[in-house]
């Protein structure tokens, strides 16, 4: 009989599930996920000196998941080896979820890809032709155990020296699903600080955090491209590839660039050569969502501050573990712009026209996106008017917290310390919009919506 009612009971949520819009699924994986994760770290098991309280745990198990790294305890001497885990566990979970967690869930619920489903995993992983989505998913966790491990091995290299074997291993293979997973999260309270001159860190965890930032999409185009290099000008790379590529190395190098030549910072003036060129080029990749520092961030000039907030705000690429706007949002702006300075109708790039699906598309994220790190801005001011107006360089660093959560990048001036409850709230809804992706929530929200058949005649109006 027991039987009997807990098979009813399990097909009529598999039913129920079935049923959900797609985008919905994903939006409702990733809130369970969180807060499986935060009953966790509530447990006494989880935390030294005490257990989390609610909002806490809740803070760090959505950070974790939505692989932001913003945390508001330490989790280096906070959280026992069993929360460590459990965060890790979120991280792995939450860096893969974009990619592969609506597939995975439609494969083991049984259920059959619709024109919705396919939708999700179109977003996902054009422009790579899906032919088997199993192979797919094996092709994917296969990738991210290599490099992971790869990652793991470079960086016990480096601890193997400070600590014994089983600790070493343990922050190793942690930092590096962090790292490939660009979430940032780290034992040691000032981040990869003392590690500022260590060559062998610093180019794995940026390596780490690039392959992670690339997107599958672009991995599997090498992947084929190799399996095909006898006969490659029968394969050649998508425009979805030559964007991220180039515009990734632009942002890469461009960034360091800036980083080195306008900080003036009195601890940038007392670094060498070496941890200037090191440090400049470390945090141009990890201000583009992956939030591992090697400078005193609140210790930055203004304007260096700036940098890293527009490259926090770009974000990583498509069908990766990064958030931001992404780096083909911009390059499709970049691309308008320059036509309409040529006057030409068409948007071009790379010999290829952007369809106009696609350039609505990426001024739609753009304009949600700022819309929506405005209202939070405005919302932790508001939320901390006595902080705002005791420190003339709150609004910075409360815009800077802002942008890092919306595109899950885990940096911060030292804000995140000073939150509120009501601030908190604000943080953990930035980082789950930034990382379940503004596009995916707008698609649930007006999913039932009725698909409007007439058109109005064309208004008149002046522009500019």
């Amino acid at each position: 009989m027991y039987d009997t009612d807990r098979n009813s009971f399990g097909r009529k949520v598999k039913r129920k599930i079935q049923r959900m819009p797609p985008g919905l699924v994903v939006v409702l994986s990733f809130l369970l996920t969180a807060t499986l994760g935060a009953i966790f770290l509530s447990l006494p098991a989880a935390s030294t000196g005490g257990p989390l309280g609610g909002l806490d745990a809740f803070f760090t198990a959505m950070s974790a998941v939505c692989v932001t790294g913003l945390v508001v305890i330490d989790i280096g001497t906070k959280l026992t080896v069993f929360g460590k885990i459990v965060v890790m566990t979120l991280i792995q979970v939450g860096g893969l979820g974009i990619m592969t967690f609506s597939v995975f869930l439609f494969l083991f619920i049984g259920k059959s890809l619709g024109t919705k489903e396919r939708w999700i995993i179109n977003e996902s992983f054009l422009p790579s032709p899906i032919v088997d989505i199993k192979q797919l998913i094996r092709m994917i966790f296969a990738f991210t155990f290599t490099v992971e491990v790869a990652g793991a091995a470079m960086l016990f290299l480096v601890w193997r020296r400070e600590m014994p074997l089983q600790p070493a291993i343990f922050t190793s293979v942690f930092h590096a699903i962090s790292s490939f997973c660009n979430a940032g999260f780290s034992f040691f309270s000032t981040s990869f600080m003392q590690y500022q001159g260590n060559i062998l860190l610093n180019v794995t965890v940026m390596s780490l955090i690039i392959l992670g930032g690339l997107g599958f999409p672009v991995v599997n185009e090498f992947y084929w491209r190799f399996r095909h290099r006898r006969d490659r000008r029968r394969y050649h790379f998508s425009l979805h590839t030559k964007l991220v590529l180039s515009t990734t190395a632009v942002l890469i190098i461009g960034g360091a660039l800036l980083i080195f030549f306008i900080e003036r910072g009195p601890e940038w003036e007392t670094l060498a050569l070496k941890n200037r060129t090191l440090a400049s080029l470390f945090q141009s990749v990890t201000a583009r969502t992956a939030g591992f520092n090697t400078l005193d961030i609140s210790a930055l000039e203004p304007a260096t501050l700036f940098i890293i907030i527009m490259l926090m705000f770009i974000g990583a690429s498509p069908g990766s573990t990064g958030g931001g706007i992404k780096t083909t949002t911009l390059a499709v702006f970049a691309a308008i712009i320059k036509s309409r300075i040529s006057g030409r109708q068409s948007v071009g790039v790379f010999r290829s026209t952007i369809p106009e699906g696609k350039i609505v598309k990426a001024l739609s994220i753009l304009a949600m996106a700022v819309i929506t790190v405005s209202v939070g801005l405005v919302l932790l001011l508001v939320f901390h008017i006595d902080l705002a107006r005791e420190s003339a360089n709150y609004f910075l660093s409360a815009l800077f917290e802002t942008v890092s959560a919306f595109a899950t990048v885990g940096l911060s001036m030292g804000a995140t310390g000073t939150l509120n409850p009501a601030g908190k709230v604000v943080v953990i809804v930035l980082m789950f919009l930034g990382r379940v992706g503004l596009l995916t929530m707008a698609y649930v929200v007006t999913s039932r919506l009725r698909p409007i058949t007439y058109r109005y005649v064309d208004g008149r109006i002046m522009i500019g």
